[in-house]
């Protein structure tokens, strides 16, 4: 019995069936079509769902990843010598203002400043740029 029922939904031996059992298995099948697409539509829901939710996820992890990249260029650029600054160096390096010695730290004539400075905050600067401000107080001085 359960062997012609298999064989019928799958469409064979269908010539000993009544049309009214025909109708019957036809209202079985459409039924279980009727289950399976909204089985379907559930899980096709719940994958929208769970994307839409990642999409979220992912959008603000990119907010946050720009932020961060922002807040790493912002300090590089902190960092860094300026343009006006770089020529300042250049021009007192042009005219000989700095002994090669004193750009590679050797011993000079001139006394080297008080390294409690560079422990009261001035620790993220380049040494040529340390050298500009440097100078520039001499030059102000």
């Amino acid at each position: 019995m359960l062997q012609n029922s298999n064989r019928h939904l799958m469409g064979d031996s269908l010539a000993s069936l009544t049309v009214k059992e025909l109708k019957q298995l036809e209202n079985r099948l459409e039924r279980g079509i009727t289950r399976i697409r909204s089985k379907k539509h559930e899980l096709l829901l719940a994958e929208i769902e769970y994307l839409q939710k990642r999409e979220i996820e992912l959008e603000n992890e990119s907010v946050y990843l720009r932020t961060k990249i922002a807040e790493v260029e912002r300090l590089q650029q902190a960092n860094m010598v300026s343009t006006h600054e770089f020529n300042a160096i250049q021009a007192l390096v042009s005219r000989n203002f700095f002994q090669p010695n004193m750009i590679e730290g050797g011993s000079t004539g001139y006394p080297l400043p008080d390294k409690k400075v560079l422990h009261l905050g001035y620790t993220h600067l380049s040494p040529c740029l340390f050298i500009c401000i440097l100078s520039r107080s001499n030059i102000e001085d």
